[in-house]
Formats: C-alpha cells, sequence, structure tokens
C-alpha cells in the first residue's frame, strides 16, 4: 500500500497539484476537526467506489491511518486501484505537523 506523509500533502495542496482528498471517518467526526476533502464513511465505501478517482492521485486519510488504509486494502482488492495514497497518521499527524488548530480527538 502506498502512503503519503502529511508534508507531502500540504505541498500537494499548496502547489495546487490535482488530486482527490477522501476522509472515510464519520460524520460527527468530520465536524470536530476536517482538513477538506469529500467525507465517505468507512462504511459506505463499498457502494461508493465510483466516487473515488482512477484517473488521479487519490489521497484517503482518517483519525490516525487505520480506517484509510482498510479502505485502501478493499479498493484495491475489489476494484483494481492503483493509485490511493493513505495519510500517515491521520488528521492527529496533521494537527501535529501542519496545523496544530486541527482539534485532536
Amino acid at each position: 500500500m502506498k502512503s503519503i506523509t502529511v508534508k507531502e500533502l500540504k505541498s500537494m495542496k499548496d502547489s495546487g497539484e490535482d488530486f482527490q482528498l477522501i476522509d472515510v471517518r464519520e460524520p460527527n467526526e468530520y465536524e470536530v476537526a476536517e482538513i477538506g476533502g469529500e467525507l465517505i464513511p468507512l462504511a459506505t465505501v463499498p457502494q461508493n467506489a465510483d466516487k473515488f478517482a482512477k484517473d488521479k492521485k487519490v489521497v484517503v486519510h482518517c483519525r490516525s491511518g487505520k480506517r484509510s488504509a482498510n479502505a485502501i486494502q478493499f479498493l484495491e482488492q475489489q476494484h483494481g486501484f492503483d493509485n490511493l495514497y493513505n495519510l500517515e497518521g491521520g488528521i492527529l499527524a496533521w494537527s501535529d505537523e501542519i496545523d496544530p488548530g486541527v482539534a485532536k480527538y
């Protein structure tokens, strides 16, 4: 499974790179803290696989990186994706290394 650091993600955002950011946490978690991207909770990934781009880099994140890894594993195995990147450390790492204003929970 490919991964990306929060510093690499920040660089991609700052440079205007064309990529998709997907958050697989729950809506109540998204309300507490978010770094952008489309919310597709992990339990709904199977029926929303068509919402994940296949023609550009897709960064998938959650709170710590575990749920996003599960989503990526499913999409790679069941749908043949090869353009998915797991955000190492998730939103917690983003709060620690990039923006301490993003709430930790």
